[in-house]
């Protein structure tokens, strides 16, 4: 196979987690004889210091006629100050991209279960897998803030949602939960906002219409943050809107014991789709070979199984990635107190070798990787 694929290092950590699933993918290309053509541009806070703007044309064509897009993370506080932001570009990437459905899937490991602040009991058998809707909702909407005349300031921020843009996030959850475990759950307000109860009405129609062989079921956003702390493991996939799924992801973070270890691919109606760690830039860390880069390296295993179609491939990153855990090498964020922590390329190296170990022309990937 020929594939290109934009990497965006972006902010903080981000360049030194994407350059781990870069070796990651370089062992997949080379032991399962691949050809990806590999195109680092910048994206956030990098993409200001050297054009002014968070998302410069070039990247924004450049991922738009892409296979995939790899990201590592955007963000700084540097630039609260004012002037654009880092993370427009990444709003404003989505769009261009037609990325709607945000894919955040959560299996907890024996690693982070022991650093969980939730008891072991209710991580056992969970595996759940979020889709955020990413490109409509209050994030999207119309933002107005003005004086009043007795002082003081009001601001708004419009909430929207269409029936088209529920039903495309809706038919993309029905296919997943298709083919895993045929459980559907749905998060919304209905009982108090209007454009939750579209949502309601809309996957209710959506699932009986399309997805009859689905359990669907309903829950308040209150209800669901409860319930994710309290029964994990009897969630399957996942639906909501933007900004509920933004926190309750957030939220969830917790089960797998660290935000270090979750991927996260966003998708459109075609195969091309954007593939990031769930993690922020954590600019404090950046430059210290501290961050977990676990989480990039499953982001491309999902870029190679969504974007690429190549199962096997994906199947042997995660499964790479597993075994080094499994083996007892943690980076900070998973090692208890007394342990030695893995830095952020000795991780990643690990994960890349264990990844050409299982690869067709195995000789080949460890040269690639330089193992």
């Amino acid at each position: 196979m020929n594939a290109r694929i934009v990497v965006l290092p972006g902010d903080g950590v981000g360049p030194e987690v994407t350059n781990e699933a870069v070796r990651v993918l370089s062992a997949v290309a080379s032991g399962w004889e691949h050809h990806f053509d590999l195109v680092t541009l910048p994206v956030g806070g990098a993409a200001i210091d050297v054009s002014g703007t968070p998302l410069p044309a070039a990247t924004a064509s450049a991922c738009v006629e892409a296979d995939a897009v790899l990201l590592g993370a955007v963000g700084d506080s540097k630039y609260d100050a004012g002037g654009p932001r880092p993370e427009q570009g990444l709003l404003e990437l989505r769009r261009v991209m037609g990325v709607f459905a945000n894919l955040r899937p959560i299996v907890v490991h024996p690693a982070g279960a022991r650093v969980s602040p939730l008891q072991p009991a209710r991580l056992a058998g969970v595996d759940l897998l979020f889709v955020r809707e990413l490109t409509g909702g209050i994030y999207f909407g119309e933002k107005t803030r003005r004086a009043l005349p007795q002082g003081g300031d009001v601001a708004r921020d419009v909430c929207t949602y269409s029936t088209a843009e529920i039903e495309r996030v809706t038919r993309r959850a029905g296919q997943l939960a298709r083919s895993r475990r045929r459980r559907l759950t749905s998060i919304d307000k209905a009982n108090v906002l209007e454009t939750s109860r579209l949502w309601r009405e809309v996957v209710s129609r959506v699932v009986a219409d399309e997805f009859p062989d689905i359990e669907l079921e309903h829950l308040l956003v209150d209800a669901a943050a409860m319930h994710l702390l309290l029964r994990p493991a009897d969630f399957d996939v996942l639906v909501t809107e933007n900004m509920f799924g933004d926190i309750l992801t957030d939220e969830a973070a917790v089960l797998a014991g660290s935000i270090g270890l979750l991927p996260s691919a966003s998708l459109g109606n075609g195969a091309r789709g954007l593939y990031e760690p769930v993690h922020g830039s954590a600019p404090q860390l950046a430059g210290r070979d501290e961050a977990n880069p676990v989480g990039a390296i499953l982001s491309a295993a999902l870029l190679l199984r969504h974007s690429l179609g190549l199962e096997q491939e994906a199947r042997a990153v995660e499964s790479a990635t597993h075994a080094v855990l499994d083996s007892g090498m943690l980076t900070a964020d998973l090692a208890l107190p007394g342990m030695e922590a893995a830095g952020t390329a000795a991780m990643g190296g690990a994960i890349a070798e264990r990844t050409a170990r299982s690869a067709p022309h195995s000789a080949r990937a460890r040269q690639a990787i330089h193992v």
